[in-house]
Parts: structure tokens; sequence; C-alpha cells
């Protein structure tokens, strides 16, 4: 978010800028993304005011979620009825994309249309997130007061306690699959899991 751009950047550090804007004004700041099956790209835009920022106030109309088609270098916006988006994630069939609405402390599960519109809106859970991941079980971690698990019905299945005020990332890594990391306040954290990331082969 510090350009308020989508980069996609190399190994060997070079970048390439995606997309510098959005129908002719600054994103608020690009935060989490998922990539569907076929390359396309949703990304939510919450605006936090960075003090590294030599811009403002906020000049897009709402803190929602763009989507990126494969090849375009347009953005379209399909989702503007959310207070505050910040965590995504979407299954690994394509179908599903769950948005952490977290300026009202919800999630939401949207279906995913084939032209990357999102219809369906419908509750979660009562919680919101910042970083947020899915494992092979369907189930949804979310952050924040340690990273809390719910089971594709929206019921909550677990809590991981971590000794941080705040986690704001979590994702599936290793050779295979089977480490969770959390990245909170002052550290990052790992978790050798039964279980194992989406989308895993």
């Amino acid at each position: 978010d510090e350009k308020n751009e989508l980069w996609r950047i190399a190994p060997d550090g070079t970048h390439t800028v995606i997309v510098k804007d959005f129908e002719g004004k600054l994103l608020n700041g690009p935060n989490d993304l998922w990539i569907r099956p076929d390359g396309g790209i949703y990304l939510s835009d919450p605006y936090y005011q960075r003090p590294y920022w030599h811009r403002g106030p906020m000049e897009q109309s709402n803190q929602g979620v763009l989507y990126l088609a494969p090849g375009a270098s347009k953005l379209q916006r399909v989702a503007a009825d959310l207070k505050q988006a910040n965590g995504i994630i979407g299954t690994p069939d394509g179908t599903t994309l769950y948005v952490a609405d977290i300026g009202a402390s919800k999630t939401f599960a949207y279906t995913i249309a084939k032209d990357g519109s999102l219809t369906n809106k419908r509750p979660f859970c009562d919680l919101g997130s910042d970083g947020m991941t899915i494992d092979t079980g369907g189930n949804v971690y979310l952050t924040g007061k340690g990273v809390t698990v719910f089971n594709r019905m929206g019921k909550q299945v677990a809590h991981i306690d971590i000794n941080d005020p705040w986690t704001g990332n979590v994702c599936f890594g290793g050779v295979d699959r089977h480490t969770l990391f959390i990245t909170a306040s002052t550290r990052l954290y790992s978790i050798k899991m039964v279980t194992m990331g989406a989308g895993s082969q």
C-alpha cells in the first residue's frame, strides 16, 4: 500500500506495476488478495491512513473488493457494500469467496460467477479478520486475537491462542503445506498441522 498500487515482485527483487489506479483515482491501499484458479485477482482495498503517505483524504467511494480479470489491465468493483474489507480468501474450486469486513466485525461469503462478479452475499460468521487462509477441509482461518477457525458452515471449531496482542496474517507453507505460519505484533509463529493448506497437490 505504500504506492497505492498492485505490484508483482519477482524473486530477483524487480517489480512490475499491475494496477496504478481505479477509474483515475488512487486506490485506498491494496491490502489482501486472492488469485482464483484461472488467474483472476480479487483484492481488498481498505483505507488506513499511513504516516508515510503524502496523500489524503480517501479518493475511492468505498472500502470494498476489486477484481482484475485474467489478462486485463483495468479493475472492476465487485463488492461495494462493505464497511471496510480486509481479509480475503477463496475456495480452490473458485466458486466461493470469503471476505472479512473488519470494520463491521463480520465475515461474508459470496458466490463467484464466471465473469468474476460476486453474487449471493451471505453472513459467514460474526468476526472480522486481517489476513485469512483456508485448508483442504474447507475450514477458514481468521486472525485478530490469535487465530480462530470456522468450518465451511461458519461454526467455530478451534481457536489458536497466540502470546501477542494481534495476529495480522496467516498462511500454510512448508514443503508439504502442513505448517501454519502466523504473523503477529512482534513475532512470526509456526505450527505443524494435521490438515494442509487448500490448493496443495
